[in-house]
């Protein structure tokens, strides 16, 4: 299957669950824990590309193979360790670099890098699968 179309169909599957978590779940748990230190205006030039480094890597590192070896459990498992790696580089930096960055934002980061690593990759791996097949 092509990177490209692994690619078009993980990005609003990421954006949506992403969006959730931010705008929902999580919204006062940022606020109250950095939220002095959050800029006063979003830059989305920066989330954008977030958004598609970390879809590319997780296309090419994970929901490809998982295609490959027809394994939606290699894309949770998978997908799920990346979301850490990638997570723990932002938030483990931070707190090496960071003033007071708390402890708490770097936990709940690593288990929601996981969580989404997770969950686009297997949902991608589904719709790929099952509904575009």
């Amino acid at each position: 299957m092509s990177f490209i179309k692994l690619y078009l169909t993980s990005l609003p599957v990421f954006v949506v669950i992403d969006a959730l978590w931010l705008g929902i779940v999580a919204k006062n748990f940022y606020q109250k824990h950095i939220g002095h230190i959050l800029a006063d205006k979003f830059s989305a030039l920066p989330a954008i590309a977030f958004y598609l480094l970390f879809l590319a890597g997780l296309v090419f590192f994970v929901i490809s193979p998982s295609m490959e070896k027809k394994s939606w459990t290699y894309a949770v498992l998978a997908g799920a360790f990346f979301g850490l790696v990638t997570y723990a580089t932002y938030d483990l930096t931070n707190m090496a670099t960071v003033k007071n960055w708390p402890l708490i934002v770097t936990i709940v980061d690593l288990f929601w890098g996981m969580t989404l690593g997770g969950l686009v990759s297997l949902l991608t791996y589904l719709v790929n699968t099952k509904l575009l097949a």
